[in-house]
């Protein structure tokens, strides 16, 4: 898959398209030199199923000798991969071109999309556009995964196979898809944009069970899309949280569950039937893991080049930061564990200790119920180290 190889690669952008897209304000385009996609399925009910960016601070240019892909031979069998790999900005060519290297690090995706595969891919579109002002960095830049991620990625999973891709969040201001530059990114792609905090095109949600031993909920009322998926993609952006210590590929999933469905009064806005208490909360972390189990991650993909430090949105006293960094894996728990060290933490510290001071470490919890490992030991890294590009964030209050 390596892309100086890849057979469609003259085709993706065209100089022209390419240097329009740098002129744009808010980096909203994505890919537009590339050829238009024959367009998603829409989703059909089944019937089994019920201003300018800111200058980038750049990376160094004495970049490492990256840590070869590990081989059959090499490692344990079993042993869960986690890629990493630097990104300055996000321009759309690099962006593409540091995925493709990191999946393939990671051993491809024909193993994981078949031909005619339905593939979603959940994003981070927390908050609103009302938070946007000209004193802020743009969202996609600061809180927001960036469309620059979820486009390049959807480009790789149409090479593979994908005959329907979904681009989806729980959102509850509809006009972010346009003002965050995700529906313009989607069109090129044929990707469907679904708001999973309604349920149409179906006459109504469905019902995602956990499993034995459900933590918090047996069950969990959502988008009946999210059980006629083949592929299903979490792509968080790399943050600190005050409840959760960290809100990266695990956490997103808290975004699938519609807030009217999860909020202890009308009024709410936001999924309060989740937390528990606010001085030290066990019950989030417990949910989180069975929202794991009743939609599992097939691929977790970190987007760390330009975000936030001191909460995961403008609602707190957060500041922009560049880690400039992209993290990948097959399992989201090693993968959210190799970026909790990536942020200057210990995926296993204590709850109660750094930076799990709000609540129970939901990392160790899912190591503990068999979800996955968290321990560095015993997941292997492929790319550059963790110590190569570490970046220290500052935590949640």
């Amino acid at each position: 898959m390596a892309s100086s190889t890849h057979p469609h690669a003259a085709k993706r952008l065209s100089r022209r398209r390419f240097l329009q897209w740098l002129g744009q304000t808010g980096a909203a385009a994505f890919l537009a030199g590339c050829q238009a996609r024959q367009a998603a399925a829409p989703i059909t009910p089944s019937q089994t199923s019920p201003a300018q960016p800111p200058t980038v601070t750049p990376i160094p240019s004495s970049t490492p000798t990256p840590v070869p892909s590990p081989t059959a031979t090499s490692i344990p069998a079993g042993t869960p991969l986690v890629a990493i790999e630097r990104a300055a900005n996000y321009d759309p060519m690099t962006i593409r071109r540091q995925l493709e290297g990191m999946l393939d690090g990671l051993g491809g995706l024909s193993d994981l999309v078949k031909p005619g595969a339905r593939v979603g891919i959940k994003t981070n579109m927390t908050g609103s556009p009302m938070w946007d002002t000209p004193d802020r960095p743009l969202a996609v830049e600061f809180f927001v995964t960036h469309p620059s991620v979820v486009g390049a990625l959807g480009e790789l999973l149409r090479d593979a196979g994908a005959a329907s891709l979904y681009i989806m969040d729980g959102i509850g201001d509809e006009s972010s898809w346009e003002k965050w530059g995700y529906a313009e990114m989607a069109r090129p792609l044929g990707a469907e944009l679904v708001n999973l905090c309604k349920p149409a095109p179906y006459k109504d949600y469905a019902q995602f069970f956990v499993g034995e031993n459900p933590l918090v909920y047996d069950r969990f009322t959502l988008h009946p899309i999210l059980g006629e998926l083949d592929v299903f993609l979490s792509v968080a952006k790399l943050k600190p949280h005050s409840t959760t210590g960290v809100t990266l590929s695990m956490k997103n999933l808290v975004g699938l569950a519609p807030i009217e469905k999860y909020c202890l009064e009308e009024t709410d806005n936001m999924r309060s039937a989740f937390h528990g208490s606010y001085q030290f909360d066990t019950r989030m972390p417990r949910v989180i893991l069975d929202l794991n189990r009743a939609r599992p991650i097939d691929l977790a993909v970190i987007d760390g080049v330009i975000t936030c430090e001191g909460g995961p949105g403008p609602w707190q006293d957060i500041t922009q930061v560049w880690p400039g960094v992209l993290l990948a894996g097959r399992s989201p728990v090693a993968t959210d564990a190799v970026s909790t060290a990536v942020m200057g933490y210990d995926p296993e510290a204590p709850s109660g200790s750094t930076p799990f001071l709000g609540g129970d470490n939901h990392l160790a919890l899912a190591n503990e119920i068999g979800l996955g490992t968290h321990k560095l030991a015993d997941i292997q890294v492929v790319g550059p180290s963790i110590e190569e590009v570490r970046y220290t964030f500052k935590l949640a209050p």
